[in-house]
């Protein structure tokens, strides 16, 4: 079989876009946010030789469901303001193997790194959607502004919280019908928030993140993408109709930032924390 150009492939085209949509949108700060796309192997053997694998490495927990599967996927500290320009730095396509416990790096990351630190989230979540809809293929975490910033103000029971969105613009409703799920504040790239996120997924294709962003799946990269951008902008209503009247109810806690140091290996600038408990 012939080998094509892989920069000509449609879905390295779909996650040039969209990432660059994302950062021009301002969601997608410095390494923010990051993205799977699930591909079918036979799309992929137009662009690559998917029996020759770069390296192995483990995933770090058991996905059996997802065995050998292709996926694209953001690399982790990659920004995205940068993937239009240089693809194979900034991306790479991936195989799980046959028990479900390593990913195997068919192309990308050229000088180096490792894919999302949010696979965990990525993969789990693919996992539970598939179960739900077989055509699933995007799993999609940006730090989108509005909605982050309702988490601050308004209730996070998510049943409240999708019914306000739900309230803000007609189309809410008939694009996410099965509403959105709120999870409680957690510690980013842990597989903890992988398999949270995956239960919520269970129900609902839209998951917040308080304090941090929002995850969305779809069947392609525009279904998802559009998912997110309809409640991006039903929060964004809201956040603009409440400015003048309420003041911040929810923020990351001290505790919590001292969690965030511990996971990342980062030192916090003396005398702005409260002693960690």
């Amino acid at each position: 079989m012939k080998i094509h150009n892989i920069y000509e492939a449609p879905f390295i085209k779909e996650m040039c876009e969209a990432t660059r949509n994302l950062w021009n949108n301002g969601w997608a700060e410095r390494n923010g946010g990051n993205i799977s796309y699930r591909i079918d192997e036979e799309e992929v053997q137009f662009y690559l030789d998917t029996n020759r694998v770069v390296y192995e490495a483990a995933l770090g927990f058991e996905i059996p469901e997802l065995a050998g599967m292709i996926f694209l996927v953001s690399g982790s500290g990659k920004y995205f303001k940068n993937v239009w320009q240089n693809p194979a730095d900034n991306l790479v396509i991936l195989k799980i193997d046959k028990e479900g416990k390593h990913y195997q790096v068919l192309w990308g990351l050229e000088t180096g790194g490792i894919p999302t630190s949010e696979l965990a989230s990525h993969l789990k979540c693919h996992a539970v959607r598939l179960r739900q809809d077989s055509e699933h293929r995007v799993i999609l975490h940006t730090h989108s502004i509005a909605i982050s910033a309702m988490t601050f103000v308004h209730d996070l029971d998510e049943n409240r919280f999708t019914k306000t969105l739900w309230e803000m613009i007609t189309e809410c409703l008939v694009v996410f019908p099965d509403g959105v799920a709120v999870l409680p504040w957690m510690v980013a790239g842990t597989v903890a928030l992988g398999e949270a996120s995956a239960e919520k997924m269970a129900y609902s294709r839209i998951v917040v993140w308080p304090h941090h962003g929002i995850m969305g799946a779809g069947q392609s990269m525009d279904d998802a993408f559009g998912l997110v951008e309809t409640a991006e902008k039903a929060a964004d209503i809201y956040m603009r109709a409440i400015a003048a009247q309420t003041g911040i109810v929810q923020k990351i806690t001290d505790q919590q930032l001292w969690d965030l140091a511990d996971r990342f290996g980062v030192t916090p600038k003396a005398g702005i924390l409260n002693e960690r408990k």
